[in-house]
């Protein structure tokens, strides 16, 4: 275990953050079945976090978590034996509660601070970052390892948190973290990163994983970061900490296949892609061959032909034009795809684009079921593409606005059943079925996911008939 993070039996803890998801949540219930007595505090008040504070109650009622809601108190920070932060803090090194824990010489981490250090071992941890790519990479490496029969986990920016999992990963466990710009700057020991004026409170000590992988680079968060280059400092971060005989898996296509590494690592460079994949778009494809790549790193006991028929079969990521199911129809298939993630007109198009692509069935057979909560987003162009798809299906708040672009050739539907049951009964043999929405979900569900989730539930069921 990390040497800065006390013993947590008896420990008195801050959790900094509870969050509307219940980012918090987890991470205290696990540190008050280790022993530690909670202080959970968030700048949001109860009435906004009701969700997440009832997924805890019976830890506030048993006593072992006290609750500091609607603002930070600075003692909270300084009076007890570990902080840990949500990753999600912006410009932390600017952050006055954080400061005075550091001054105070007080330990802080982040849950997956916390991870890595009651991890087995960091020899069996590959980690991807990136601008782009990062979340279908590493979800196609863990996917690999699975169908080829190993034992391995997901988790970290988009997996979820792998405390709880910690009893059943053992050192044979291969365990993928997909890991955020945020996160790989505090697991690369604060310093590094942060002003030379908070060298000296932030701690220096760097974590990498024995197989790191990075995507690409473009400037992102720059909210949390301040500016690019310490956005770029923070990626490098996965990077810096290797060791010989560790492999770096830097792709081509990207500023970040020159970045530099210890010395004694590995350096793969993946190029081309891997075609005939169940999910379309070039940049899919490209994936593939980065996850492949590092998937033969990782464990170099895979078969390299198995491994290539592992990443053909991944469905895709939950609503990010996810293949959801596999219609028959007239000695044929119709496929069904979910990008409820899909909330804008520009993601609608790119989501359309991936289907025009060298061996793919052109927009002509794309059934494409658009529209929803009215953010005040330019949706003509989606209009438009009724004259380029086999069917355009619009619904929600924002339906009449794209019908009427589609100069009457959309088929007006009330909701997502509506239209999705349209679009079945009308699909052909060799068609596609598409919920790339453009829009958000606000107007008829709680969120995107639940939007995804019918979906889903209404093409399997079609397919199971």
């Amino acid at each position: 275990m990390d040497a800065h993070i006390p013993t947590l039996e008896g420990a008195r803890v801050t959790v900094m953050g509870l969050g509307r998801f219940g980012g918090g949540a987890s991470v205290t219930r696990w540190l008050v079945e280790r022993g530690a007595t909670v202080l959970l505090t968030d700048i949001e008040p109860p009435d906004k976090l009701r969700a997440s504070l009832a997924s805890i109650d019976d830890l506030v009622g048993s006593g072992r978590v006290e609750l500091r809601l609607g603002g930070h108190n600075v003692s909270d920070f300084t009076t007890v034996d570990l902080v840990v932060a949500n990753p999600a803090v912006p410009k932390p090194w600017d952050n006055r509660f954080l400061r005075a824990a550091w001054a105070a010489s007080i330990p802080v981490t982040t849950e997956i601070g916390l991870t890595i250090a009651h991890l087995p071992s960091r020899s069996r941890v590959v980690g991807v970052t990136g601008s782009a790519g990062k979340s279908t990479t590493s979800s196609m490496i863990h996917h690999i390892l699975q169908c080829c029969g190993r034992d391995a986990v997901f988790g970290g920016n988009i997996g979820g948190s792998l405390l709880p999992s910690l009893p059943q990963i053992t050192p044979q466990t291969v365990v993928v973290l997909e890991l955020s710009s945020a996160m790989t700057c505090w697991l690369g020991g604060l310093a590094q990163v942060y002003p030379a004026s908070l060298s000296a409170a932030a701690p220096a000590a760097g974590w990498s994983p024995h197989v790191a992988v990075v995507t690409n680079l473009a400037p992102n968060h720059l909210d949390w970061h301040g500016d690019v280059t310490h956005y770029r400092r923070s990626k490098q971060e996965l990077l810096r900490s290797q060791q010989q005989g560790d492999v770096a898996v830097l792709p081509t296509g990207s500023e970040t296949a020159e970045w530099p590494t210890p010395p004694g690592v590995l350096r793969v460079v993946p190029r081309g892609e891997v075609t005939g994949l169940e999910i379309p778009g070039r940049h899919n494809r490209h994936n593939a061959m980065v996850a492949l790549e590092a998937a033969l790193q990782t464990d170099p006991t895979l078969d390299r032909a198995a491994a290539e028929a592992a990443v053909r079969r991944f469905p895709g990521l939950p609503h990010r034009l996810q293949l959801a199911a596999a219609i028959r129809k007239d000695g044929g298939v119709v496929r069904c795809f979910n990008d409820s993630k899909c909330t804008t007109p520009e993601a609608a198009l790119l989501a359309i684009a991936a289907f025009e692509e060298p061996g793919e069935v052109g927009a002509r057979k794309v059934h494409l079921i658009a529209g929803g909560y009215d953010k005040g987003s330019d949706l003509s162009t989606i209009g438009r593409l009724a004259d380029k798809l086999a069917a355009l299906y619009t619904l929600g708040k924002t339906g009449p606005k794209i019908a009427e672009a589609s100069a009457g050739r959309a088929v007006k539907c009330e909701n997502v059943e509506q239209a999705t049951r349209a679009a079945i009964a009308a699909a052909k043999a060799g068609d596609v079925i598409l919920l790339s929405p453009a829009c958000a979900s606000w107007d008829q569900f709680e969120n995107y996911e639940k939007r995804g989730e019918l979906f889903i539930r209404l093409v399997r069921e079609a397919a199971s008939c």
